[in-house]
């Protein structure tokens, strides 16, 4: 892994980022503002925790932050499927994105676990 100089370096918050405007640009429209707020809200989370952990300067604290950002893709995850649940019963149209956003979650849950188990073995080092 290359020397990160700052949390904007890191892939996986890229990719954090640019799934949350993905959500909010989704949600723009949506008058669910229950289960809008609360994506949104998660959303954000994930690449807000990777950015705080890194700047906290200290790597233990870095992946506690990491795990919080996991624990908020598994969130947005859920809620995406409740979103798809709810319009699918009410007759809406589906939520644009909706299984790319899935599938988006599920990989940067992944990139995710890869990043703290390579901080935890430098930790051990």
């Amino acid at each position: 892994m290359n020397e990160i100089e700052t949390f904007e370096d890191l892939d996986v918050w890229k990719r954090g980022y640019q799934l949350a405007v993905d959500v909010h640009v989704a949600l723009a429209e949506s008058k669910d503002f229950a289960l809008r707020g609360q994506m949104e809200r998660s959303s954000l989370s994930i690449p807000s925790n990777i950015a705080e952990g890194a700047e906290r300067d200290n790597t233990a604290e870095f992946i506690n932050f990491l795990r919080y950002s996991k624990g908020s893709c598994g969130e947005l995850r859920t809620q995406l499927y409740v979103a798809e649940r709810v319009r699918q019963r009410l007759g809406a149209p589906p939520l644009e994105g909706s299984r790319e956003m899935i599938a988006e979650t599920r990989e940067i849950s992944r990139m995710i676990r890869g990043l703290i188990n390579s901080l935890k073995r430098r930790l051990k080092a």
